[in-house]
């Protein structure tokens, strides 16, 4: 598996920089440096698209945990938990139980734990909602381990107003669709939906031996 991911990675940075006519720095430089600056660009420009909204709306579009998402979408594309279902959906659930987490401890009007610091009601927020968003992504099978962090951050006050939810999962929509892009501009077949239906499709239509 971690063999296969490499290639994936390698195969992600190689078509990239030959979409861009830049494949001679493959052979003049390092794999390893090559990876590096890539992501270092990528994940930049990525989470760069998703400030600029926010910063052009005043809308909170971006938020601490998608950095770790855009690190698992160009890091391990055809992982489960990389998948549009899995990153929407787990996102979903972490702002929606952080919300239940406030309402049932009455810190939906409070304001941030880190104006006021940690109390008990903040310590039973935070744990609700840590609690139920690993339990339902685990039943639902739609694990994406950032959204846990989505869960806290709502759970302790960054983001309390209902409203708020719908702009923060545009901002993971968009983050969807630039990974979608450059995978897709790689020739790296990430998912439109679930990676187990692309893994699927793809069986049916290999050549049988």
């Amino acid at each position: 598996m971690g063999l296969r991911n490499e290639k994936l990675r390698w195969q992600l940075v190689s078509g990239v920089l030959r979409a861009f006519h830049l494949e001679r720095l493959m052979s003049r430089y390092s794999p390893k440096l090559v990876m590096a600056v890539f992501n270092l660009v990528n994940s930049g420009v990525s989470i760069a698209l998703v400030a600029m909204l926010a910063l052009i709306t005043q809308e909170p579009f971006i938020f601490p945990s998608l950095g770790a998402t855009a690190f698992i979408l160009f890091h391990v594309p055809l992982a489960q938990p990389a998948s549009p279902r899995n990153v929407l959906w787990g996102h979903f659930i972490g702002a929606l139980m952080g919300l239940v987490g406030l309402y049932l401890f009455g810190l939906q009007d409070a304001p941030s734990a880190f104006l006021t610091g940690v109390d008990l009601s903040r310590v039973g927020a935070a744990a609700i909602a840590m609690g139920l968003t690993s339990c339902l992504m685990v039943a639902f099978n739609v694990v994406h381990p950032p959204a846990g962090a989505t869960a806290l951050i709502v759970s302790l006050g960054l983001m309390t107003n209902p409203v708020q939810l719908s702009v923060l999962m545009g901002g993971v929509l968009i983050l969807l669709m630039q990974a979608f892009f450059m995978n897709r501009l790689a020739g790296i077949p990430y998912p439109l939906w679930s990676t187990r239906a692309t893994v699927a499709g793809s069986a049916k239509q290999a050549p049988q031996g």
